[in-house]
């Protein structure tokens, strides 16, 4: 009798985590990660018409500034060690909130040697402005293994490849 009610609770168990990981995957990222996501990915690849939405304005007026070309993928692009080889993807990785508007996201990224080379670690602050998820800052694109590479590390202002 104990045996098959203690069965029967770790079947209700198993169904439940299964049923929680099926919503969770349904529903997708929330939007703040899921643009911070989108970004990284349109601006490594070269498609700066996709990442130029997902920044905010004083971004965007740094990165005329600084990036060759006043483009982000043109930084971005000048992070990656060649090594590496091409840019692949980047997926969520973990968040940290700060307060209702504002999310401080990391993001790992594979790159392509031989079959893929990933463990690239970026740091991206993506905050609500006018009601739309926009990406503020930026930092890494430094290998997950350098001690460095945590997220409160790269959230600070003296994390290497900063911007702005």
């Amino acid at each position: 009798m104990v045996k098959n009610k203690l069965i029967l609770g770790v079947g209700i168990l198993m169904i439940a985590v299964v049923g929680l990981i099926a919503v969770t995957l349904m529903l997708g990222l929330d939007p703040a990660h899921a643009a911070a996501v989108n970004f990284v990915n349109a601006a490594a690849t070269g498609d700066d018409e996709t990442a130029l939405p997902y920044m905010s304005q004083s971004l965007r007026e740094s990165v005329a500034e600084i990036c060759p070309e006043g483009i982000p993928s043109t930084c971005i692009e000048s992070y990656a060690d060649d090594s590496w080889g091409g840019f692949m993807s980047a997926v969520f990785r973990r968040a940290v909130p700060d307060g209702n508007n504002a999310w401080d996201v990391q993001l790992i990224a594979t790159y392509e040697e031989g079959q893929g080379f990933s463990g690239i670690c970026i740091y991206n602050r993506v905050e609500l402005i006018e009601g739309t998820w926009q990406v503020t800052r930026w930092s890494g694109f430094i290998s997950c293994d350098l001690p460095t590479a945590g997220l409160q590390d790269l959230a600070e202002e003296s994390a290497m490849n900063h911007m702005p």
